[in-house]
């Protein structure tokens, strides 16, 4: 993990490198419409990191990750993983998936969020190839009142066909301050995930 000092030393170079990247893999238009200014720390227990597009696999991000921005801890934030390759990059006719989204966050203590959508892991279904999974974070005017459902992590229902610019648009909530993402193709993991889902 960078430390604040040095993220913040190496911040036009990483800066750089999301904006090749998010542009390279088409995550801008896909998902948002500009680059986020910063770089989010993406990290999970299996010691796999997220970086800029990155492969990694369903068993390396079945667990919730820990996120880190730098947050001023008397603002909130909204946090949101998507994969607009639902059911793939060819026909993402359920553009997009989510797979974790958390609001009125206080600074960057995501635990003390409210949990709009519980995290599910990656899950591409098998044949489909990489999917870009996108972490993104929005800085809050004030602290709001979500009227979304409340998902768990045990079905996959209303999780599709989402869009975080039109969520983000609703809510007012500007661009993305921070942002990362990696891609995913199916593993043997991914039958488990179906089950938990009730697939």
């Amino acid at each position: 993990m960078l430390s604040t000092a040095l993220r913040t030393q190496f911040k036009p170079r990483y800066f750089s490198s999301l904006v090749k990247a998010m542009e390279k893999l088409e995550v801008v238009p896909d998902v948002v419409a500009t680059v986020p200014k910063e770089v989010a720390e993406v990290s999970y227990a299996s010691g796999a990191v997220v970086n800029l597009g990155n492969e990694l696999t369903p068993t390396q991000v079945k667990d919730i990750p820990n996120v880190k921005w730098t947050a001023d801890n008397n603002a909130f934030y909204t946090l949101c993983m998507t994969d607009p390759d639902a059911p793939s990059r060819k026909e993402p006719t359920y553009r997009e998936w989510h797979h974790w989204l958390v609001g009125n966050i206080p600074g960057a203590d995501i635990s003390k969020g409210d949990t709009l959508s519980q995290y599910i892991g990656s899950g591409p279904p098998e044949g489909t190839g990489l999917h870009r999974y996108v972490f993104l974070v929005y800085k809050q005017a004030e602290k709001l009142n979500f009227d979304e459902p409340r998902l768990t992590n045990t079905s996959g229902d209303n999780r599709g066909c989402f869009s975080i610019k039109k969520f983000a648009a609703k809510y007012k909530l500007g661009e993305p301050i921070a942002g990362n993402f990696y891609q995913a193709e199916w593993d043997d993991y991914v039958p488990i995930l179906y089950k938990q889902l009730g697939a």
